[in-house]
């Protein structure tokens, strides 16, 4: 069920921004907002980590294993950025 809230709220919000895409202002204030959120999120997400006792008591452990997984994360992001960038985005202004 809540698969299908996530989708619904997700098919809304493209709606209402395909609607205001022409506002600048508004452009720039959910771009503020976003931000915003994804900060808070990754405050709540600390605070959920460090209320968890085998998550703090298994932090050696675990620390090696997510820091490559989030370095790989990183770098794999970046690679594959740069090669839908090449292949999308970029314009050759050869004329």
């Amino acid at each position: 069920m809540t698969s299908y809230i996530v989708i619904a709220l997700f098919a809304v919000g493209i709606g209402i921004g395909w609607l205001l895409q022409e506002k600048k202002t508004t452009r720039k204030h959910v771009d503020t907002a976003v931000t915003w959120s994804v900060y808070l999120l990754l405050f709540l997400l600390g605070i959920s980590v460090g209320i968890n006792d085998e998550i703090i008591n298994n932090f050696s452990r675990i620390g090696y294993k997510a820091f490559w997984l989030t370095f790989g994360a990183v770098v794999g992001s970046v690679l594959l950025a740069k090669v839908v960038y090449q292949l999308f985005f970029k314009t050759d202004n050869k004329e």
